[in-house]
């Protein structure tokens, strides 16, 4: 197997421009793909779930706001949990 290219010039921009942040925000979402494996973008499945987070990242799936991530998927299960 291949190892995937990960654009930085890309990446970056949805992390502040700080690799801290990107390397963070792909850590916490590879904890969650680990969790629940529920993937937002069609993969591979047996890619790596570092390299899954940055693609994620990078199609604008996941963003940081206030130190937590935010994915459609957290979203949709706090408005289950709302609904309860």
């Amino acid at each position: 197997m291949r190892m995937a290219y990960q654009p930085l010039e890309e990446l970056l921009p949805k992390a502040s421009m700080s690799v801290y942040r990107l390397v963070r925000l792909a850590s916490m979402r590879a904890t969650e793909l680990a969790t629940t494996g529920v993937r937002l973008v069609n993969v591979p499945a047996d890619q790596k779930l570092a390299t899954t987070a940055l693609d994620e990242i990078r199609a604008g799936k996941v963003t940081e706001k206030g130190g937590d991530i935010f994915t459609q998927y957290n979203d949709a299960q706090k408005k289950k949990h709302a609904k309860s």
